[in-house]
């Protein structure tokens, strides 16, 4: 069952030697998005996590809570070699949107970015619900998921 952990002591060096697959660059590594959530920490509103399957973590994940545009985004999700390809990230995102859901008091919307070349990862988000804003950030197309019929 996948599950997101919080970064621990104990599972900190595994997320941290988790590599992305051979000439894949469309996420930073987790030593650096670990990094950038402890440098905006004051803000209190980026989570990172731990994804498990049973007890083995499995990829990692980096949410961003903008609780004034009401969007829950997910800045980063990763999964090495050896993890990909198996259903973890439709996993891991039903996660993200069931927590969401469970906020709409905070949220409307789940938002991401996406590599227009990544067309593996943008078909995960569309075949959850995800659709494209028309908006470019950093060179990647902006995707979300409507929490609320307004939004």
């Amino acid at each position: 069952m996948i599950e997101l952990r919080d970064i621990t002591e104990e599972n900190f060096p595994a997320v941290v030697a988790m590599k992305r697959p051979e000439g894949e660059n469309y996420v930073a590594a987790n030593a650096y998005s670990l990094a950038q959530a402890w440098l905006y920490r004051d803000n209190g509103d980026v989570f990172p996590y731990a994804i498990y399957d049973g007890e083995t973590p499995v990829g990692f994940l980096l949410l961003d809570e903008d609780t004034s545009e009401r969007t829950l985004r997910i800045w980063r999700i990763m999964f090495p070699e050896e993890h990909a390809c198996k259903g973890y990230g439709s996993a891991a995102i039903r996660l993200v949107l069931e927590r969401a859901r469970r906020m709409t008091d905070k949220f409307d919307v789940v938002a991401c970015d996406c590599d227009p070349s990544h067309t593996r990862a943008r078909h995960v988000y569309e075949k959850l619900g995800f659709v494209a804003t028309g908006q470019i950030n950093h060179g990647s197309d902006e995707l979300v998921y409507r929490l609320t019929a307004s939004a």
